[in-house]
């Protein structure tokens, strides 16, 4: 994060979504964080903190970093999620750190996500 905000993705690397990425490869939608933005970011943390490979580096009231380390390499993405209370949603980076591609692992993880902040399987 730079200045409150997420930093940008490499768009010369097919590894990294982003919600404020401007190219459609990257590009992924916040997540709602509904008519309670803080108890919508808590249930994101809760879940973060449950998802399989996952370290949480560094939480605020709303922001949140986290590495996420595949099960059979050991590869790491970095995560990001930031609170706009205002908009009423969380805006998200996953990168990659290493490589050009990822088999659309990033992207996956995002929805995953956002699949389980909109159901009814977490806190």
């Amino acid at each position: 994060m730079h200045e409150g905000r997420l930093l940008p993705v490499d768009e010369t690397r097919p590894s990294s979504v982003s919600s404020t990425a401007s190219g459609a490869g990257h590009r992924v939608a916040p997540i709602a964080a509904g008519d309670d933005p803080a108890a919508a970011f808590a249930r994101l943390r809760a879940i973060v903190e449950r998802h399989p490979g996952a370290t949480i580096v560094e939480s605020g009231p709303d922001y949140l970093y986290a590495e996420f380390r595949t099960p059979l390499m050991g590869f790491v993405d970095d995560v990001e999620f930031l609170l706009d209370p205002a908009a009423r949603v969380v805006q998200v980076r996953s990168a990659s750190r290493l490589g050009r591609g990822d088999f659309g692992v990033n992207r996956k993880r995002i929805e995953s996500i956002r699949d389980r902040m909109s159901g009814d399987d977490g806190p």
